[in-house]
């Protein structure tokens, strides 16, 4: 199983989400994480991922109900309103240059999903 983290300064505080079993393969689910409303995603592969949950086209939180898949090697979702696809990794639209949604660190310990938001401080 594979986490997601990125190297960003700041302090980094895990949050437990929600049993790893929880987070069905090629299902999302959301979670309130420190203020922040963050969509988890775990691919068929057992990988997990996750963004932001508002869409950024339409301002809707909806993101952890979009479509899981894949485009060649990248793992994907698609925003359940209009469909553009997000890159699971980087969080960039694949369909509409510019436009993101924020990707969170993310990792299964002791059979525990967490999330962690960055701080600056």
């Amino acid at each position: 199983m594979q986490t997601t983290t990125s190297a960003v300064s700041g302090a980094v505080r895990w949050t437990v989400v929600c049993p790893y079993q929880r987070v069905e393969p090629e299902r999302g689910v959301a979670a309130l994480v420190d203020g922040e409303q963050v969509a988890i995603f775990r691919t068929h592969d057992g990988d997990l991922y996750a963004i932001g949950h508002q869409d950024p086209i339409t301002k809707a939180y909806v993101m952890s109900r979009g479509i899981v898949g894949s485009r060649g090697d990248v793992p994907t979702v698609a925003s359940p309103l209009h469909k553009q696809v997000y890159d699971l990794r980087t969080g960039r639209c694949l369909d509409v240059p510019g436009v993101a949604v924020p990707t969170y660190d993310v990792r299964c310990r002791d059979g525990l999903v967490e999330v962690a938001v960055r701080r600056v401080d």
